[in-house]
């Protein structure tokens, strides 16, 4: 599953997150109890077996101290300077219908790129639907731009190379 995990996401590949957790000398039981999750369940995460909800991402994110960009593989810099902990949907909503307009998109162009509906879209930019990770990444990858800013966390745009 991992494979196929893989290729739907763009390549999407949060294995930092052992690298860190075990450089750090962290039991997956650590994590899964700050997360509030089972241990199973953070195992599959960290296995890249599931889909790693952003919310949880982000809460590892801040406890490692280390951005959104870096534990996706966007970014090799470890440093980082946040200007929020967390994300919010109002913003998120709003950065990716301005990244959709800047870039000339309609929401079912966009939605045909990164594998999904048009209504999703639509239910991102409204804020009624919080954008995935795998979303993101893909968006990210796609116009080379930051994930730290898309969730909010950074005020700038941070263009990846």
């Amino acid at each position: 599953m991992v494979m196929a995990l893989k290729k739907c996401n763009y390549e999407l590949n949060y294995s930092r997150l052992k690298e860190l957790r075990i450089n750090n000398n962290i039991t997956q039981n650590t994590l899964a109890n700050l997360l509030e999750i089972d241990f199973s369940t953070y195992s599959h995460y960290e296995k890249m077996d599931v889909f790693f909800p952003i919310e949880k991402f982000n809460i590892l994110a801040n406890y490692f101290d280390v951005s959104l960009d870096y534990l996706v593989f966007l970014s090799n810099d470890k440093n980082y300077s946040s200007k929020s902990e967390s994300i919010s949907r109002d913003l998120i909503a709003k950065r990716l219908k301005d990244l959709r307009k800047e870039n000339n998109l309609y929401q079912e162009t966009l939605a045909m790129e990164i594998g999904t509906s048009k209504s999703l879209i639509c239910e991102y930019e409204k804020g009624k639907k919080l954008l995935s990770l795998l979303y993101a990444f893909a968006i990210c990858k796609k116009y080379n731009i930051s994930m730290d800013y898309l969730y909010g966390k950074v005020d700038s745009p941070k263009y990846l190379k």
